[in-house]
């Protein structure tokens, strides 16, 4: 995600409303996040659309992790044949060349 730019990137909600269509060009071409605020408080972000893709599917991978590492610590484990016999019997088995 490229760095907000403070004087470009902040804008009033009724800047926004009004002018939302040049705002969201901004974004596309610049790729720099926009601050939406709302009586002068932060109040939203927009990204492209990328970076949310980027974020998101991040956010995914780090939560698999934490509960692998639960699933772990909790006991909660097979060992490798007993892996390899449940996918045989969900899939079946593979056959060797």
């Amino acid at each position: 995600m490229k760095p907000l730019q403070v004087h470009e990137d902040i804008i009033p909600i009724g800047e926004f409303k009004t002018h939302a269509a040049r705002i969201m060009r901004q974004l596309r071409d610049t790729g720099r996040p926009i601050v939406i605020t709302q009586h002068g408080r932060p109040a939203g972000v927009l990204v492209p659309t990328e970076d949310f893709d980027r974020l998101t599917e991040r956010a995914r991978f780090v939560a698999a992790i934490q509960q692998g590492l639960a699933d772990s610590e909790a006991g909660r484990v097979i060992s490798d044949e007993e892996l390899g016999a449940e996918l045989d019997r969900k899939y079946g088995a593979v056959e060797e060349p």
